[in-house]
């Protein structure tokens, strides 16, 4: 009971489920109370309310903590400079998903007993995807770090991303993860972000693109661990989930563990 009577609000403008429930379970298990701000919630705003009044009235009701996603790039920052409670940003827009990149950095170190000197393989959706840049971020604090971004040129990762750990490690762009699985000891897979998508003829376009497949992956003499922030479309074929390296779900389960701990440790400070 490390939070009794403490009260979390979890604030999800945009659809969540893995984050939103892993949150919500946490905070149970640590003994505090959830009150939930969801999408069929958000009448207000659908009504014309600003971003910054929703969280100054949620902010009002004295929570002792707020998890916020939104759409908006930056919007976590936005709030936490509003906001008197701690905010914990559970994704905003294609920009970051900082817990995310936490259960994800466990994972590794779980199945891999280490994170220094890994190969990373990060295939998908790297433009508009989240996970792939604070991925990048967290492991770039590590020792001997190679980076395979696997994708199309349309989807490849952004600049910007590049730029912050461009002197941290060692990275290469490739289009077809066939020409580095060998080399990886994790390959992690993405769905494309239809949403963010202004064109629906480019994501049609794109959306057949990559592809993981038992018939593929048994071509290979090693497999990597294979990791998936979920939800999937129809990026990782349901027969991977057979395999010994399919961890995407001991991945989303290790979303509880690390997001309890994330929240007691501002919480009992």
């Amino acid at each position: 009971d490390y939070c009794r009577d403490k009260v979390m609000v979890t604030v999800f403008l945009e659809p969540s489920t893995r984050t939103r429930l892993s949150f919500q379970f946490a905070m149970t298990r640590l003994g505090g109370l959830v009150i939930d701000f969801g999408l069929e919630q958000a009448a207000s705003i659908a009504k014309g309310e600003s971003f910054e009044d929703t969280v100054r009235m949620v902010d009002g009701y004295k929570p002792d903590i707020i998890v916020l996603r939104h759409r908006e790039p930056g919007s976590a920052s936005k709030a936490a400079e509003i906001a008197s409670a701690p905010i914990i940003n559970a994704g905003d827009g294609w920009n970051e998903h900082p817990t995310q990149a936490l259960l994800d950095l466990y994972t590794i170190w779980r199945e891999l007993k280490k994170i220094d000197g890994i190969n990373l393989g990060i295939m998908g959706d790297l433009k508009y995807g989240r996970t792939p840049s604070s991925l990048s971020y967290a492991i770039s604090k590590y020792d001997n770090i190679k980076i395979y971004y696997i994708a199309p040129k349309e989807l490849q990762i952004r600049r910007e991303v590049l730029e912050k750990i461009d002197k941290l490690v060692e990275w290469r762009m490739v289009e077809r993860v066939e020409e580095v699985i060998e080399e990886l000891d994790v390959l992690y897979v993405t769905r494309l972000q239809k949403e963010r998508f202004s064109d629906p003829s480019e994501y049609e376009r794109l959306k057949g693109s990559y592809r993981l497949t038992v018939n593929l992956l048994k071509k290979f003499r090693k497999i990597p661990i294979i990791m998936h922030p979920l939800p999937r479309v129809d990026e990782l074929s349901q027969d991977v989930d057979s395999l010994p390296q399919a961890k995407y779900f001991t991945q989303a389960e290790n979303g509880v563990y690390i997001r309890a701990a994330l929240v007691k440790s501002i919480l009992t400070k």
